[in-house]
């Protein structure tokens, strides 16, 4: 299986990428093929809302020159989603959250019955790295998640949060623990 993994993190070697980092060796282990998109390395523009993208519907139709068509051709063409994200004042980061705006031409004709996403059925996965414990700080971001792949129509596998990651050279006992879950569930259901 070709499993794509989003590192949203201004940090590609931060407590997310060693995490992620874990888990794609854990994939790799078991036969799959892993691509890495690092999203800060890419040329990515806010969603302009202009719905010029809604009319077309055999591609993403969006209008802006960036590098997001290039990304959203290797998403499509993926068996497995993985988003991983530093937890940034409750959210995602600026990075990631670009990426997860820009989703809006996947989707067309949402809610009717002609509705077609491009990431339809596609098994989805979101680690979550925080500073602190999950309760009041990073508990609202899968339910953001959630509802973003209900519009797509994508299947959610996890969440996966790692709490108390306070820096790179030590994330914490809870870095194998997340990596080896998600390793478990992830590969399991795919």
């Amino acid at each position: 299986m070709k499993i794509i993994t989003l590192l949203g993190s201004p940090r590609i070697k931060g407590n997310t990428a060693k995490i992620l980092g874990k888990f794609e060796e854990l994939a790799i282990a078991k036969g799959h093929k892993i691509d890495r998109i690092n999203i800060v390395k890419y040329k990515l523009n806010g969603c302009l809302g202009c719905d010029k993208c809604k009319p077309v519907i055999d591609e993403p139709g969006c209008i802006q020159k960036d590098d997001m068509m290039l990304l959203f051709d290797r998403m499509i063409a993926a068996d497995v989603i993985i988003y991983a994200t530093p937890l940034y004042a409750w959210d995602f980061t600026a990075q990631m959250k670009t990426l997860i705006d820009r989703q809006y031409c996947l989707v067309k004709n949402y809610d009717t019955p002609a509705y077609k996403s491009f990431l339809k059925d596609k098994p989805v996965a979101l680690l979550v790295t925080c500073g602190a414990a999950i309760e009041n700080n990073a508990d609202l971001i899968p339910v953001i998640f959630k509802r973003e792949c209900n519009y797509t129509g994508s299947r959610v596998i996890g969440p996966y949060i790692a709490p108390c990651c306070t820096t790179p050279a030590a994330p914490g006992r809870w870095a194998d623990e997340t990596a080896r879950k998600m390793a478990d569930e992830i590969l399991a259901d795919i």
